[in-house]
């Protein structure tokens, strides 16, 4: 996402060597979607695994809907809007089939089970290999996976977002749904990279979406971060590897998909698949790191809780 829009300016060169570098390196789950850009964000992915296309596992998303000049029509699920949106993200895309498709919103306006319905047929037509939630409820993934089978549900987890542990976790390893954590860096804040709302890139939007980046909620949320760089100090690597491997911690269906342009925190990433936290490691995180302060967006009403 942050390649094409939302943490500042992009680089399209720049994203497509650093996604061929992740696919070196064995990386090979790439996620993207219609409204990252918008739509902009699918041609780059696609144009950088063009001849690579057998390394990757492609998931995209639809739900968000947005026009070609940036602004916002709202949340759609309608299953007109599926079926045309999938064959906008093909194109986009240049491949035969997406892997993973996501509704990336749940529409409260369209029940669950015409969306997915209409979402299976493109798995019957060879368009979509499997199927994805996004910011679901658990009785909103109960009702979904009753319809056709969900192979994964992507919801925001990381060290300061673990709302998911009380209901959606559970419900998901009931039903054998695997789970893709997204912001797993808390949308770089875990890493400690950003200590003030000066320090983020010139039109950057997290100040704005995101409360926790905010003056009020700040100085709080700084205090969470210590910690994460006490434990990465003890540990002899970075805060970020630290609130990877603690995602990566809680489970092999588990999957933190943490993004970046640049090459050298793709490298940082990447190396915290080698970080191991002990038992001693997790209590002790447990027991230090609090609730931050402020909601994960500045509209909540899109979430499906």
């Amino acid at each position: 996402m942050g390649m094409s829009e939302f943490y500042g300016s992009g680089d399209d060169q720049a994203s497509t060597e650093v996604i061929h570098r992740a696919l070196d390196f064995g990386c090979t789950f790439l996620d993207t979607a219609d409204m990252y850009g918008p739509f902009t964000n699918e041609r780059l992915v696609g144009q950088a695994i063009a001849g690579r296309r057998d390394e990757v596992t492609l998931a995209t998303k639809f739900g968000n809907e947005r026009r070609e000049d940036g602004s916002w029509v709202g949340v759609n699920g309608h299953p007109d809007y599926v079926r045309s949106a999938c064959d906008a993200s093909l194109e986009r895309l240049g491949v035969e089939a997406i892997d993973l498709y996501y509704q990336h919103r749940v529409d409260l306006t369209v029940p669950i089970e015409d969306t997915v319905g209409a979402m299976g047929e493109l798995v019957a037509a060879g368009k979509v290999r499997h199927l994805g939630l996004s910011e679901a409820s658990a009785d909103t993934v109960e009702r979904a996976h009753a319809t056709h089978p969900v192979a994964a549900l992507q919801t925001e987890y990381s060290l300061w977002s673990r709302e998911v542990e009380a209901e959606i976790l559970p419900t998901v390893r009931r039903l054998g749904i695997g789970f893709v954590a997204y912001s797993p860096l808390g949308r770089g804040f875990l890493t400690g990279r950003y200590r003030s709302a000066g320090d983020l890139p010139e039109g950057d939007t997290r100040s704005d979406r995101f409360p926790r980046f905010n003056d009020d909620n700040l100085a709080a949320n700084l205090a969470l971060v210590d910690r994460v760089e006490e434990l990465a100090t003890r540990l002899g690597c970075t805060p970020g590897q630290v609130a990877l491997a603690w995602v990566s911690a809680q489970g092999d269906d588990v999957v933190p998909i943490p993004g970046t342009k640049r090459m050298h925190y793709l490298e940082e990433n990447l190396a915290a698949a080698d970080v191991e936290l002990s038992s001693d490691d997790l209590a002790w995180i447990d027991e230090h790191l609090g609730q931050p302060a402020g909601d994960r967006y500045a509209d909540m009403g899109t979430v499906n809780r």
